[in-house]
């Protein structure tokens, strides 16, 4: 019986997601579980067949899916990220580029006996990672601070960089290809770049001027870009064949170096299109790939990958670290660590696509020489990297540390009280002046929404493995909480009481988030706010038998609030009611207490406390090797995946 073509569509979007969600409970990057869904839909049960679907649609639909990934990519290319990210990254980005696409050409000549011009393209398309698979990869392997930096900023950069890089490449290879003479050759490329580059950087600069100067109205700004992109791409085409590409990368460098350009928004809008198109490209593209033309590889295909994984990418680490301070675990971790990502599937499709209508027969094996290396790294690397870095020892402990929703007073006082524990902290805020402020008391902030697609891969969360719910702003702490119940788990997020007891059923919070209430013995926002206002200040309380948690509540004739606790074993907990609560001699208290104190601090008896300004007495100070925990372990079912 055949399948109408209206149901084939529906059901790679709703594959699409599937694959999306999956992703998201088991933590592995979802361009995984895309291609498999996409091979098994395709030549596994002969379900969905493209070219039968889309017919001459096909290709002009994946290069306008290409473009816009390009673009998105290219608008998180900063010059000044590049520059701000040590000198392990800077040296990353050239060296392991070249060194990647040396070795990858070389492997593909010599080993696969493919033809210049392709190998040249597979090894400029084989320097991609990018963040959609190092993000998710992170979170499951929680490496110290300093190689999640690296990591995840050589994605980002990595992703346009490397697209442009095999841009350059096809541009250079479609341009030999219509010349008979090197000379019409070298101008055919000339003509590609100049246009590229020239179109791109004015597109570029006319949308920045119009979104900077709010010439369309905010909800057009997203589709307003999007069209006009696509649009550019199409004219670049027509002026210099094959330039729209190149045209898109520059397009989007140019807007993200502009200065005022609100796109933010345009790169959150990437979240709904990256379920509704990318993911959707992805699954078309597996179910194009044949298993015939895989077998054809043979053992050579092995081989390929092989030096890949376990030459070029070590070579570029230990050639980028010179002058570095990485030592030698470092450096073998972060040789194990380079998955492909969604930017080499997408490119090596359309230009393989390109190339035999040029006549390169083994354009042919392009697309299953990428596919392959993309399943060898997600896979592999997904399954082993955890392993590795605690066999390296490069692995971050517990995840003890606080992701306070919130950079408001309140909250960065208590940011501040846990960060002289040496408890990590981040605060997270859509309130600029709130996060300058963090800022300046040299706390680690995020500007944004923490749950956002752009916080997937910027929100830096190592070390981090519980949310502090202390905003004012009910709905975003409601999605928050939502997001990072399933992350962190349900004994790790903690939130004020809404304050508002009396309403109706039908407002009241779900019972899921009702959970997490109740923190600081069930105060609200509000009232925690007033008492800062009315001069409460935190500090940190050494408990002894000489003073002890009662003479600690006589002392502020129990007005004190307590908010966290260091237990004996250095463990590190928010407290929810103040009745439970039942320290022992040797513990230490964070609390909220009133303005009364400061007169009381010129009694010298043996059980004052320290301000939260001046450090604790030694020896009574949580020590530093000692990493607290949160009061119970999130487990390991709890965490989601990279997609939101």
């Amino acid at each position: 019986m055949p399948v109408s073509t209206v149901l084939l569509l529906a059901s790679i979007g709703v594959l699409s997601l599937f694959c999306q969600w999956l992703a998201w409970r088991v933590r592995m990057p979802a361009i995984l579980f895309l291609l498999a869904g996409g091979i098994a839909a395709g030549p596994v049960l002969g379900f969905l067949a493209p070219e039968v679907v889309f017919g001459d649609l096909l290709f002009p639909v994946i290069s306008l899916a290409v473009a816009i990934i390009l673009f998105e990519g290219s608008l998180t290319l900063r010059y000044e990220e590049i520059r701000g990210h040590g000198k392990m990254v800077r040296n990353l980005i050239p060296v392991g580029s070249i060194v990647t696409c040396i070795i990858g050409t070389l492997a593909a000549r010599w080993i696969l006996d493919v033809s210049w011009a392709v190998a040249l393209l597979f090894g400029a398309i084989s320097i991609v990672t990018g963040p959609t698979v190092i993000a998710p990869l992170l979170r499951s392997v929680r490496p110290d601070a300093k190689l999640a930096n690296i990591l995840r900023w050589e994605g980002i950069i990595i992703d346009p960089v490397g697209a442009l890089l095999a841009v350059l490449v096809f541009e250079g290879i479609v341009s030999w290809g219509q010349g008979n003479v090197f000379g019409h050759s070298l101008y055919i490329f000339g003509k590609t770049l100049l246009v590229g580059f020239a179109i791109g950087a004015i597109a570029g600069y006319l949308n920045g001027i119009v979104l900077r100067k709010h010439w369309i109205p905010q909800y057009l700004h997203n589709a307003g870009t999007l069209t006009f992109m696509l649009g550019v791409y199409a004219i670049s085409n027509e002026l210099a064949h094959e330039s729209g590409l190149l045209t898109v990368t520059v397009m989007g460098i140019w807007m993200a170096n502009m200065k005022q350009v609100p796109i933010e928004s345009i790169l959150e809008f990437k979240e709904s299109l990256s379920v509704l198109l990318i993911s959707a490209l992805f699954i078309i593209l597996a179910a194009r790939v044949e298993f015939s033309a895989i077998a054809e590889l043979g053992w050579g295909l092995v081989a390929v990958l092989a030096l890949l994984i376990l030459v070029a990418r070590p070579l570029s680490i230990f050639l980028s670290a010179i002058g570095t301070s990485l030592n030698w675990r470092e450096k073998l971790f972060l040789s194990w660590i380079a998955p492909r990502g969604i930017v080499a599937a997408a490119v090596s499709a359309l230009f393989a696509f390109q190339l035999q209508k040029l006549g390169y027969e083994s354009a042919a094996a392009l697309v299953p020489l990428v596919f392959m290396l993309i399943i060898a790294t997600v896979t592999i690397q997904s399954l082993t990297a955890r392993p590795v870095a605690r066999l390296l020892k490069v692995a971050e402990p517990a995840e003890y540390g606080f992701l306070i929703l919130g950079a408001n007073p309140v909250a960065r006082m208590i940011g501040k009280a846990l960060k002289k524990y040496e408890v990590p902290v981040t605060l997270a805020d859509t309130n600029w002046e709130n996060v300058r402020q963090a800022r300046m008391d040299n706390l680690q902030v995020y500007f944004g929404n923490p749950v956002s697609e752009h916080a997937s891969t910027h929100l830096d969360l190592t070390g981090i493995g519980n949310l502090l719910v202390i905003s004012p702003y009910k709905h975003m702490n409601s999605l928050a909480t939502y997001h990072f119940l399933d992350w962190f788990g349900n004994k790790c997020v903690f939130s004020l009481a809404e304050g508002d007891q009396d309403q109706k059923a039908r407002h009241q919070t779900a019972e899921k988030i009702q959970m997490t209430r109740g923190l600081f013995d069930g105060v609200s926002y509000a009232k925690l706010a007033s008492l800062v206002s009315q001069g409460y200040t935190v500090k940190t309380t050494q408990l002894s038998e000489e003073f002890g948690y009662e003479d600690f509540r006589k002392k502020y004739q129990n007005q004190a609030l307590v908010l966290f606790t260091f237990d004996s074993k250095e463990r590190v907990a928010p407290v929810r009611s103040m009745d439970e609560l039942k320290p022992e001699d040797d513990w230490v208290l964070i609390s909220l207490v009133p303005p009364q104190a400061r007169k009381e601090r010129k009694d010298k008896d043996g059980g004052e406390e320290p301000s939260a300004s001046k450090e604790p007495s030694a020896g009574k100070e949580p020590s530093a090797s000692k990493e607290p925990s949160a009061s119970k372990e999130p487990s390991a079912g709890t965490d989601p995946s990279a997609a939101v």
